[in-house]
């Protein structure tokens, strides 16, 4: 008979966005309900900036912060962040066998080079020519290693000795979800003992605003909470970075590190979001797991990103399965707080239900569509939703540690 399942425990989180950094500065703003966005910086688009950051305290050397663009440092920061709560920060032998799964981008790109490229493109005589030369001449010789995806994880590697096996995960959204997903899975079949799982996006960037506009999936002011921007909705780019140590619960409890909560299930789709197929398919994904939900203590962190018609379908699935069967769940969209960013707002979700779970408590609503209702008791579960704005649906399941 095959050994069971073991239990997989969050014992750190690490996370930074626009409302600050650690989990008690991130319950503050949460409770205040009042969630706000920048939209002077990149008009007439809607994003949220990081919030101050003393990136010394995590990555001392000046060096190494000089070589990483901005989302590097802000996922290496949260990752110091994370193993720091975890208790294992400066600890060799136990980094040396910490797994390290990371979503990611594909990088960011050199503005001025971009700009300098597309406006004198036209008026070359020999345009390919042109083309070469400032690639060649113009480009700093760190930019494609800066672009790397799995850069990410060489430089935590770098400046915190994370020294395990390695994954970098590439896939907007569905990157985030799979990353816990594997990390969870690994733990549950033996293949690994404590991981340090995560990301980090920038979106305080014109080149992305300009590349999801294209799609027209940017929001424009004036903002609005994520269930109130309707049929001329769209994402506010956020800059955040998300870390988790998850490890096997024998593991914790030989070093003597205690629970923040247990990460009991991870699933992950993909669609092909033809009309009604994320609704589906989530609720495929609801349906394996809605047994485990105890009604009256459990509530629902959704990763509604604000993009029209996703946001829409995880709505439906929402309200005509999930609700129609447990009521009273209170639903929380934190992309109405952070913005959207991509690969860690998964991995961020599942940092904010520890935090919950650890409060004791939901965060007030933050929206008048209706959706999002107040809760009294106390939250012992927490279902996180991860719907990409594009492609990828995910759900998870993360409990209080009695």
């Amino acid at each position: 008979m095959a050994d069971a399942p073991r239990e997989a425990w969050i014992t750190g989180i690490g996370i930074v966005s626009c409302l600050g950094e650690g989990g008690d500065a991130h319950w503050q703003k949460l409770m205040e309900a009042k969630p706000t966005a920048e939209t002077a910086a990149f008009p007439p688009f809607v994003v949220h900036p990081i919030a101050p950051i003393n990136f010394d305290s995590q990555i001392p050397k000046k060096g190494d912060q000089r070589q990483m663009e901005p989302w590097q440092r802000i996922g290496t920061y949260a990752a110091g962040l994370a193993l720091d709560s975890a208790g294992v920060k400066g600890k060799p032998d136990i980094l040396s066998r910490i797994d390290m799964i990371v979503a990611a981008g594909g990088g960011e790109r050199d503005l001025n080079v971009d700009s300098t490229i597309l406006s004198g493109t036209p008026h070359a005589a020999n345009p390919a020519a042109f083309l070469n030369e400032k690639l060649m001449g113009d480009l700093r010789p760190t930019l494609f290693l800066a672009q790397l995806s799995n850069l990410l994880a060489g430089n935590i590697s770098i400046v915190h000795g994370v020294t395990g096996s390695s994954r970098t995960f590439m896939g907007e959204e569905s990157s985030g979800v799979d990353a816990v997903r594997i990390a969870l899975s690994r733990i549950a079949a033996g293949q690994s003992d404590i991981a340090l799982v995560g990301g980090a996006h920038n979106g305080e960037r014109p080149d992305l605003l300009m590349l999801y506009e294209f799609g027209g999936n940017c929001l424009k002011e004036p903002y609005k909470p994520v269930w109130e921007r309707g049929a001329q909705g769209g994402f506010a780019l956020g800059s955040l970075g998300a870390f988790l140590v998850i490890e096997a619960r024998e593991h914790a409890e030989q070093r003597g590190a205690k629970p923040l909560a247990r990460l009991t299930t991870v699933m992950s789709d993909r669609s092909n979001r033809q009309p009604g197929a994320a609704t589906a398919a989530l609720g495929r994904l609801w349906d394996k797991i809605k047994d485990k939900i105890k009604p009256g203590h459990a509530a629902i962190l959704s990763g509604a990103s604000g993009a029209t018609a996703a946001t829409a379908e995880e709505r439906a699935f929402l309200e005509e399965q999930v609700l129609e069967e447990h009521g009273d769940l209170a639903v929380r969209a934190t992309g109405s707080y952070l913005g959207h960013g991509m690969e860690p707002q998964f991995p961020m979700n599942v940092a904010l239900a520890a935090v919950a779970l650890n409060q004791d408590r939901l965060f007030p609503p933050a929206d008048a569509s209706g959706l999002e209702k107040p809760m009294d008791g106390k939250v012992d579960q927490v279902l996180v939703t991860g719907v990409g704005h594009w492609r990828g649906e995910g759900l998870a399941l993360v409990e209080r540690v009695s």
